[in-house]
């Protein structure tokens, strides 16, 4: 009984010293590469085209690059340990700026200045790079659960940060699945993306309007919900990812008339603002 508790001591202390020696090889990794990108800055490398050198001449008017959009994602892993050396790890080639644990606990993993790679091959209205003008932000949540309430806290605590700080209009808070129809599922459909909205963080439709509103037989709804963003291109993905953030009640690849109504008021939401 004994030697079989050491043995477990044991490994668990073995698998802790394994992790603090990832972090320290990913944090020296990371000092290593944010130093080159750095020195890249320093000067500018003359193209040639056609032959002919480009000229160079140096202005003393810029600054970095901000981001633009905040895109939310949950894990889908067991823990926050877990998802930390995801990121910590070279050969997975995943990161997000942010990660908040089930308990609140928020930890950020690249500076917001940084191209993380959380997107992948997504699309937002006629953006085509997410990753490039965008934040990520990871929740711990295996898509099969209720998010806590300490989490969403955190969550509107850092997006309110985020937006003062990199001025991000509201409707630039999107989720992957927005980004990705048919690809990417998450935040799942627990997701409270009204709370969010009632924030001030995230668009939502006026739902006293919605009982009462007939709409016109010309209206659009296809066309709505390009104008709020999504790639229809796969038209019913595009539907299934609208209505987990939207109608996450009544998820499907079809259109119901509660759902053209939903973007209409979606639509009269962004025209307004």
């Amino acid at each position: 009984m004994i030697l079989k508790y050491l043995k477990t001591l044991f490994i668990f202390l073995l698998l802790a010293s394994c992790s603090k020696d990832l972090y320290k090889v990913s944090k020296t990794a990371y000092k290593k590469q944010a130093k080159t990108l750095g020195k890249s800055l320093r000067y500018i490398q003359p193209d040639t085209i056609h032959n002919k050198t480009v000229n160079v001449i140096e202005s003393q008017n810029f600054s970095l690059r901000k981001p633009n959009f905040i895109v939310i994602h949950h894990t889908e892993q067991n823990s926050c340990e877990q998802t930390y050396k995801t990121f910590a790890l070279k050969r997975t080639q995943v990161s997000s700026h942010y990660v908040i644990c089930d308990d609140g606990t928020i930890t950020q993993m690249l500076n917001d200045l940084l191209r993380g790679w959380h997107a992948g091959n997504s699309n937002w209205g006629h953006v085509s790079d997410i990753n490039s003008v965008s934040l990520g932000i990871e929740l711990d949540n295996d898509g099969e659960e209720a998010f806590s309430y300490a989490q969403i806290n955190s969550l509107i605590w850092l997006l309110e940060d985020l937006t003062k700080k990199y001025k991000i209009p509201k409707e630039n808070i999107i989720g992957h699945a927005d980004i990705a129809p048919g690809r990417k599922v998450d935040p799942s459909a627990f997701f409270p993306w009204k709370t969010l909205a009632q924030s001030g963080y995230g668009i939502w439709y006026n739902e006293e309007e919605l009982q009462d509103l007939e709409l016109s037989d010309n209206f659009n709804a296809i066309r709505a919900l390009k104008l709020i963003g999504y790639n229809t291109t796969n038209l019913e993905s595009a539907i299934y990812s609208f209505k987990l953030h939207f109608n996450s009640e009544a998820v499907s690849k079809k259109l119901t008339e509660k759902d053209k109504k939903i973007l209409f008021l979606l639509e009269k939401e962004i025209l307004r603002d």
